[in-house]
C-alpha cells in the first residue's frame, strides 16, 4: 500500500524544513534552527494524522497531541517523547520576544546540531509508521 498523497505532502513539507534548518546551522541562526525542527515533526506527525485518517490534519502545533492523534504515542521511545518535550515550546517561544533571548541562549551551535540530528532520525522513525516509507534518500 502506498502512502497516500495528503501523507506525502506533508512529508514533502518536513523534508523542505529539515533541510532548511540545516542551512540556518551554517548560517548562525540558531533561534530558528529549533522553530525548524519543531515544523519538521509537526508536518511528520501530520503526515500519518492524514494518512490514518485520510483527513486534513488538525491546526494544531502541540506536538504531544498530535503524536496522540496519530495513534504512535505509545510506539515511542522514552527518548522520542522526550525530544517532542524539547521541541514543543521552540515553536511557539521562537515568535515572542519575550522568550526569544531565553531560547537563543540556549540553542548554541552544538545543542543546535544535535536537535537537527535527533529531528533526521525522528522522521526517518515516523516515516516508517506509515504504510509504506517513503523512497526519499534524504533520511535514510
Amino acid at each position: 500500500m502506498e502512502i497516500n498523497e495528503k501523507a506525502q505532502h506533508w512529508l514533502n513539507m518536513a523534508d523542505y524544513d529539515l533541510d532548511v534548518s540545516k542551512s540556518l546551522l551554517k548560517s548562525k541562526h540558531y533561534l530558528y534552527v529549533g522553530f525548524m525542527c519543531h515544523l519538521v515533526i509537526e508536518k511528520a506527525l501530520k503526515a500519518v494524522i492524514a494518512e490514518v485518517t485520510n483527513e486534513v490534519p488538525p491546526k494544531s502545533h502541540h506536538l504531544i497531541e498530535l503524536a496522540e492523534r496519530a495513534k504512535i504515542n505509545d510506539k515511542m521511545s522514552d527518548e522520542q517523547k522526550l525530544l517532542l518535550l524539547t521541541l514543543n515550546p521552540l515553536n511557539i517561544e521562537a515568535r515572542y520576544s519575550e522568550y526569544k533571548e531565553k531560547i537563543a541562549k540556549s540553542l548554541t551551535k552544538q545543542r543546535c546540531a544535535t536537535l537537527i540530528k535527533e529531528t533526521e532520525e525522528l522522521l526517518c522513525w515516523i516515516r516508517q509508521q506509515l504504510s509504506t516509507p517513503s523512497t526519499d534518500t534524504q533520511t535514510k
